[in-house]
């Protein structure tokens, strides 16, 4: 008959192995942790999981084994390096530089006319007149948007 103290272990090797399982997807199904997979090989895994445990190996090094033999791909929380933290700053990224290119159109389109005339014509030589003229064209109105529920 089994003592209350290998009850107690069993039960702890179990949970251990249970805990492990539910974060390695099965490569078969690739949808479910091989704990709640019936495949063959998530059976194989499981066993080779609670062999591990008996065998005296921590947690870590049972992850490591599994990625080692089967890919990152194979463990649900991946390592966070250089390529997946690109994988998720990508979004950010690309936001950022639409709203950077988004905030220069607009700023383009609040430039002064006489500064976008002087630009143009920075090579001609000009005499202080035409430079005086040019100063004094008139900047034309923002343009306001009108809305479509808006009545001129």
């Amino acid at each position: 008959m089994a003592t209350e103290e290998d009850v107690k272990q069993r039960q702890i090797v179990e949970d251990r192995a249970r805990n492990i399982s539910h974060n390695v997807r099965c490569t078969e199904c690739g949808s479910q942790s091989i704990e709640d997979s019936q495949a063959d090989v998530a059976v194989l895994l499981r066993r080779l999981i609670r062999d591990e445990i008996k065998s005296g190996k921590s947690d870590k090094e049972i992850y490591k084994k599994i990625e080692d033999n089967f890919g990152e791909t194979v463990l649900y929380a991946p390592k966070f390096d250089i390529q997946t933290a690109t994988i998720w700053l990508s979004p950010v990224i690309v936001g950022g530089v639409a709203a950077g290119v988004w905030a220069y159109q607009k700023h383009r389109q609040g430039t002064n006319v006489h500064i976008m005339a002087l630009n143009l014509v920075r090579w001609v030589p000009l005499t202080p007149r035409d430079k005086e003229t040019m100063i004094d064209i008139p900047t034309p109105p923002l343009l306001t948007r009108r809305w479509w529920w808006t009545v001129k």
